[in-house]
């Protein structure tokens, strides 16, 4: 009894050897994959914490009541219930319609998307943060457990197989270190079942990384599929604006390319421009200092916010011919290429520098003959103005002379002159922006 005793033990014994040197290789596996676990666990909770902040749909909810609380939905109902009110027959109205019902298509794509998002990224990355590495986490604790009640078992059994070596104690001792080795081996194998099974789910984590690396590779094709589609729907409600916009005469005609508004209009002569002349020919031709004495500034802005919807009140400005004058002013000093146009400009200056009368009017006209045909038509126009101005001289003051140097630097000016202007208007803009803060 006991030489088996000893038998046992010695084997007993060789065996715990194995199994600790066996646990001490596992023991450096599993503290490198514990490791990973708890990296991997914080990245995918924090991605999928951050990932559900930028879904604006509410999760869990059904895709009807999903689409109607999309701010992008929203957006589009009001914006076609504005198209409503304003009416087809105004241009806002059209814009709104069909902004409203691409809204609406994005919205749909929206959903689309956050739907699979939600399904194919954000529930597996709370799946792999919450259930599956926690679970491994488990299973690695109760291993810990087991291997305590391992070697408490082990313990109790040599200290009973000691005393047992005892002659004394022979018989009594065997019966209990026997009770006391099934108990150990018992909890060996529920610790070697557990080791088992925690080793093929560290494995199988680390097997699986490609596919939780798919998570984010399916994160960027859903996106770019979801990109792709708006920017289509966008692309092809972009031309129909266009049309819109290219087809509605009300457009403003100061600041504008003088060959854009009579192609918008259908005019041979500038709106601006035939208005003015129109009234001044009606109530200003005797007016001294017309086009030289300056008109209210806050008359001159509403005369040319009027002239800008196409609207001309004769009435009301039939008594204050410097508001109109100053409003064609205006028109020719705002248009992007000065009426005699910039490529000119040298020819223009030369030929006014030809001291003969008779080759000076020469080289002014075939300067004149080179002007775009937009631009000699309205010039054509505004001359015969002028000329019918002179011949009221001597009421309004207003010589051929004075009339060149009121109105000259507002038909012809350098680019240069032009660019230094602009740039002047941006500054003022900006140092009124800059006290709009304060």
């Amino acid at each position: 009894m006991y030489t088996l005793c000893l038998y046992l033990s010695t084997a007993l014994v060789c065996s715990y050897l194995y199994y600790t040197a066996h646990m001490f290789h596992m023991c450096l596996f599993f503290i490198q994959v514990e490791k990973r676990l708890d990296l991997v666990k914080q990245v995918s909770h924090s991605t999928h914490k951050k990932l559900t902040a930028c879904l604006q749909g509410q999760q869990g909810t059904d895709l009807d009541k999903r689409s109607k609380k999309l701010p992008l939905t929203i957006l589009a109902q009001c914006m076609v219930e504005g198209a409503a009110v304003l009416g087809d027959d105004s241009l806002l109205g059209k814009m709104l319609t069909l902004c409203g019902e691409t809204e609406e298509k994005l919205a749909q794509e929206l959903l689309v998307f956050e739907f699979q998002i939600e399904r194919d990224v954000v529930e597996p990355l709370y799946v792999l943060a919450e259930v599956e590495i926690p679970n491994i986490q488990k299973q690695r604790k109760h291993l810990a457990k087991l291997v305590l009640d391992m070697d408490s078992a082990r313990t109790r059994w040599q200290q009973s197989s000691k005393s047992s070596s005892h002659p004394s104690n022979v018989q009594q001792g065997g019966a209990k270190a026997d009770s006391l080795r099934e108990e150990m081996e018992e909890t060996a194998n529920r610790m070697e079942i557990c080791r088992d099974q925690l080793s093929a789910d560290m494995y199988n984590f680390m097997a699986k990384e490609i596919d939780y690396a798919n998570y984010f590779q399916t994160l960027i094709e859903v996106q770019a599929e979801y990109h792709k589609k708006s920017l289509e729907i966008l692309q092809s409600v972009l031309p129909q604006i266009k049309a819109h916009q290219e087809a509605w005469i009300e457009k403003p005609s100061y600041g504008k390319a003088l060959e854009e508004h009579l192609a918008i209009s259908g005019r041979e002569i500038a709106f601006p421009i035939e208005a003015c002349v129109t009234m001044l020919l009606e109530c200003g031709m005797e007016e001294e200092g017309l086009f030289r004495v300056a008109p209210s500034a806050s008359k001159l802005k509403k005369l040319k916010a009027s002239l800008d919807c196409g609207v001309m009140d004769v009435q009301e400005y039939s008594a204050d011919p410097h508001a109109i004058a100053g409003a064609l002013k205006s028109y020719l000093r705002e248009l992007p290429e000065p009426l005699m146009t910039f490529e000119l400009y040298d020819e223009w200056i030369q030929a006014s520098n030809v001291q003969d009368m008779d080759k000076r009017l020469q080289a002014l006209l075939c300067t004149c003959e080179k002007l775009p045909a937009d631009n000699l038509n309205n010039f054509r126009y505004l001359i015969k103005f002028l000329a019918k101005l002179t011949e009221h001289q001597d009421a309004n003051k207003m010589t051929p002379g004075n009339i060149a140097i009121v109105l000259g630097p507002n038909l012809l000016w350098t680019i240069g002159q032009y660019l230094a202007e602009i740039q002047l208007f941006e500054n003022l803009e900006s140092e009124d922006a800059k006290k709009s803060k304060y």
